[in-house]
């Protein structure tokens, strides 16, 4: 299967672009005071892209692992499990990192925001509430998304599988007909060689019965038969090509 068609690199770049944005996120995040409202929201973000990301890696894992039951059947081999295994480490460390990097921070970001917000009297927990119901609808809309790219990658698979069949089907048809034409072949020959077994045993039968006659018919009785011949022969001769 080549890598345009094959489902783990479809996913792998879809995981890809979810790390880059991560840690683009990641590095505006750095750049944001502790104090500054956006830093809380980017934190939320960050959060909820890793647990996403998180998720995908887990399903991407326990894809290799029944692959890794019968290789041969996906078409892969062990080194090419080992590469993918060592990419969602990989992939699972820098999120592991920007996760790690947030984490920390995000308790003394909180403290900091609420004494602001209780010197100012502003009070903002409708705005973690929206966050969070944009993290809960950001996860729905990838689930269903996934859910779609799953079944448009199972009707192409089933689309592929419907053509080979017609192919095996094709061929089958194909070598029925050509064995039943080496049946009819092999049927002409032996009557062929039949034929001439007869006509051979025939030719013999005349044979000896000329020699017979030639023999009883004596020296005088070759002549006259040769001179009969010879003379049955010019008639013949004159009759086909001066008539």
């Amino acid at each position: 299967m080549s890598n345009a068609q094959d489902p783990f690199y479809i996913v792998k770049e879809e995981i890809q672009e979810s790390i880059d944005k991560l840690q683009s996120t990641f590095h505006q995040w750095e750049r944001i005071r502790p104090e500054d409202e956006e830093r809380v929201h980017l934190t939320n973000e960050l959060l909820a892209n890793c647990e996403s990301i998180e998720w995908q890696i887990d399903e991407l894992d326990k894809a290799i692992s029944v692959a890794a039951r019968d290789p041969s059947w996906y078409g892969i081999d062990e080194m090419e499990l080992e590469s993918r295994r060592r990419w969602t480490s990989n992939a699972r460390t820098q999120m592991g990192n920007v996760k790690k990097a947030v984490v920390p921070r995000k308790e003394t970001g909180n403290t900091a925001s609420a004494k602001h917000r209780e010197l100012m009297r502003l009070p903002n927990s409708h705005q973690t509430d929206r966050s969070n119901l944009y993290s809960t609808e950001d996860n729905d809309d990838f689930i269903a998304s996934e859910s779609d790219r799953q079944m448009i990658l199972i009707k192409q698979q089933d689309e592929e599988l419907d053509e080979l069949s017609a192919s095996v089907e094709r061929i089958g048809g194909v070598g029925l007909t050509i064995h039943e034409e080496l049946l009819a072949q092999e049927r002409i020959i032996d009557d062929l060689g039949n034929e001439m077994d007869s006509t051979s045993n025939r030719l013999d039968f005349v044979q000896k019965k000329v020699a017979m006659v030639m023999k009883k018919a004596g020296a005088k009785g070759q002549c006259m038969m040769i001179l009969f011949l010879l003379v049955l022969f010019i008639i013949l001769f004159i009759l086909v090509f001066f008539t």
